[in-house]
Parts: structure tokens; sequence; C-alpha cells
């Protein structure tokens, strides 16, 4: 049966090639193309809250890759099968579509987390900065898939369902200082206009949170299972490793006004770490939150163009108001405890390290004490030595830095600066 909810404007791919004679969707096949690359296949060493490798039960990015997946999936079984839906099995959002925009929100993370993005668009403010959902966007149409280095030749529905933000970095570059996150690179503005049709925004849709809000429901609905995993999922992996407990709670409640008292959402996470049954609190509210979604009709200027552009997600305001306090418990408590800020700090430091050697060496293209010796992959290196300006080989290596694995950097940094540390075998 067809899905009338899309058409040839949505199913579109970058290079304008058809898909006619292969039996799988479109969208089928940017999910597969996604599902079998290596960059996919790193984040299960990839840091989620705990270093991966710290202990063996938590989340990597990879396994909230795929939590979010299943989250995005339910939410529009969930909209097409409420009462009074405005889907139908004729026309209903793609569950493909949607586990590979879920699948694939965090490919462009580095190594270490949040530190390792921060540190990298530190290291890159010279250059266009670094931001991971940019990052993703540069993989999709650029890097990941093709052995010729021009991206997996994404389908228009599922390229405009990863972008979570669609301001340039030079338009949030004010008063000489450069953006901290939610961009894109200033040299991605041909595929933000191709997801648009060339389109432009209107005035109101100013650059920065405003411009961001404006997503398909589809990348709305991956940005609420986001929320939901990352709200609830964290807290769950939080209290297993020891690092929330419930005079934390308590005090962090207390501090911030909140309310513990039964039937309170504190309240429910304080019982049931005392009844140990965390896990099964964590999974009913996952269902509260799936079922607390609801769609909207929506006028655009993309709303005549594609069905995408024509429903609104609402969530209901205390579903996501409970959200936003387990999201600010887990910050506070866990994300800010001194015990991951000294991680953060030394995954920071060796990524700081690992660019400083490389800048100096190939985007500099200067001597390291009085020899230019090779620190790269062969491929990678001549990619580099290509490159015409400064700025593109900076990118090219914050690629390569942004590409690593928690493990793989931490080998790399061993082998240059630990001299009790490298053979061929720790590669």
């Amino acid at each position: 049966m067809r899905n009338e909810f899309y058409g040839a404007f949505d199913t579109e791919r970058l290079s304008g090639r058809s898909d006619a004679g292969d039996y799988r969707s479109p969208f089928q096949i940017d999910r597969d193309r996604v599902l079998h690359t290596p960059t996919f296949r790193r984040l299960q060493n990839k840091t989620q809250v705990f270093w991966s490798g710290e202990y063996d039960f938590y989340r990597t990015r990879l396994t909230h890759s795929l939590e979010v997946a299943q989250i995005g999936k339910s939410v529009c079984a969930w909209l097409q099968n409420m009462p009074d839906s405005l889907l139908s099995d004729k026309f209903h959002i793609d569950t493909d579509l949607l586990e590979a925009i879920c699948l694939s929100h965090d490919l462009g993370h580095p190594p270490f987390g949040h530190a390792g993005e921060r540190t990298l668009n530190h290291l890159t403010r010279e250059h266009g900065g670094f931001e991971g959902n940019a990052q993703t966007l540069r993989l999709l149409t650029q890097r990941i898939f093709s052995a010729k280095r021009t991206g997996m030749d994404p389908s228009r529905a599922f390229l405009d369902g990863v972008l979570k933000y669609k301001t340039l970095w030079s338009e949030l570059h004010t008063d000489g200082a450069p953006p901290k996150n939610h961009f894109i690179y200033d040299n991605q503005v041909s595929f933000l206009d191709w997801s648009l049709a060339g389109m432009d925004f209107p005035l109101e849709l100013t650059p920065g949170k405003v411009r961001d809000s404006f997503k398909s429901i589809e990348c709305q609905i991956m940005d609420w299972a986001d929320d939901t995993a990352y709200s609830l999922n964290d807290l769950s992996d939080s209290v297993r490793a020891g690092f929330l407990h419930v005079e934390k709670i308590e005090t962090w409640a207390e501090k911030r006004g909140h309310d513990i008292s039964p039937k309170t959402p504190l309240g429910d996470l304080i019982l049931a770490i005392r009844q140990r049954r965390v896990d099964p609190f964590v999974g009913k509210r996952i269902g509260k939150y799936i079922q607390s979604a609801r769609l909207e009709l929506d006028n655009n200027f993309l709303s005549a163009t594609t069905n995408r552009y024509k429903f609104r997600l609402v969530v209901d305001p205390e579903v996501r108001a409970e959200s936003e306090i387990f999201k600010a418990l887990a910050y506070e408590v866990v994300f800010l405890s001194p015990q991951l800020k000294q991680l953060e700090h030394k995954g920071s430091r060796m990524l700081r390290q690992l660019w400083e050697i490389l800048e100096t060496r190939y985007v500099k293209d200067q001597a390291i004490d009085g020899q230019k010796f090779e620190l790269l992959p062969a491929d990678t290196m001549e990619e580099i030595q290509k490159s015409a300006d400064e700025s593109t080989r900076a990118r090219l290596i914050c690629d390569y830095l942004a590409g690593m694995t928690d493990g793989y950097a931490a080998r790399t940094y061993k082998r240059l600066f630990s001299p009790d540390f490298g053979s061929i075998n720790d590669l």
C-alpha cells in the first residue's frame, strides 16, 4: 500500500540519481547505508555519559542511538493509532525514515562526549568551529559510505530529518565571539538550501533558536525521542554507577525547591531506587512520554510543498516539565560531579595535545623537532596534502580526531606522549 504522506520531493536524492530497480524503499536504503558504515559501529566506543569501558552495563552512543530509534518508531506508531489520529495506513510517518534519522543523530559526535565537542569547537575557532550535528551533516553528505568521499547520497527527507539546527556558524559569530554550539558549518549552506529546495527562510525565522525550532515532523519526533532517552535512561545508568542515590536527590531537590512527596516525579524516582526497581520505573515513564505526544496542523512556507512540514509535534506540558526536571537532575548532580569533570578534563587534554601536534605537522606544514615525520594513515595524509588552504586541512584534521573512538584516541595519545607505551601491536 502506497504511503501518500511522501512524494517525489521527499525521496529525491542529493545526486539526483534514481532508486528505481531497488527492492527497498528510498528510506530503507538510507537506513541500511548508515547501519553498515564503520562510522556507525564506532559509536559503540564513544561516551554517552560515562566513559566507554569504565563499566560494562551503561549506555554508549551506540546503545543510546538504538534506544532513540526504538522510542522514535514507537512515537510514530502511537501517532498513527491514537484516538482521533490525523494519520492512517495510507498516510503516515515512515518508521524506516524515522529509524534512519534516529540512528544517525549522533554520528558526528567526537570521543569523550560533550567535553570532546567543546574542545574541538575551541580548537577550530579560526576555521569555522565544530558542532556535533554539523559534523553529522558533513559525514552524510561528504564523508561516509563512498570511497570517493562524496557521502552517502541521502534522500531529502532523511537529510532534513537530521538537521536539528539550520543556522550558519557565521550567523552566530557576533562581536568577535564564535558560537558555542547549535550551528552548521558555513560551507554546508548548499546542503541546507537543497533540503529546502532553494526557498529562503521568512524574515520571522531569525538565525538561532527561532530558526532552529523550524523542523520537519520527523526531526521533531527524533528530538523528543532523544530527550526521552536522555532524561530517563541516563538516570538509570547514573543510579547503577552509584553517582545518583536517594540522599543526593533529596539534597538537590531541597536546594531547587522541588517536591519529593509520593506521586511526584522525584518522589516516584526515590521510591523506585529504594525498591530497586529503577528499570521498570524508566520503562513505564518511557511509555508515558511516548503517549504524551500528539499532532497539530501547521501552516508555514514549506507546508504546501511537503507533508513533513504540515504537522507540529505537541507534547503534554506536564510531561515535558517532568523531563526537564530529570535532565536538570542528571546534569547538575551527575554530569557536574568532580569524578566526571576530572575525566572530561583528561579527555579534553588528550584531544588538545593531539590537535596541537597534528596542526603543527599538517595544517601549518612545519617540522617537529627538526623532522617532518608522518603521523597519520596514508590515505588521510594524502588527502590533507592535496588541500590548498589551512582551513581545509584543519577541517580534515578535525574529521580525523572527531572520528576516533574513546579508546583509539587514548591509545594514539599514549603512543605519541607516553614513554612506556607503544609498539606496532598497540594500533
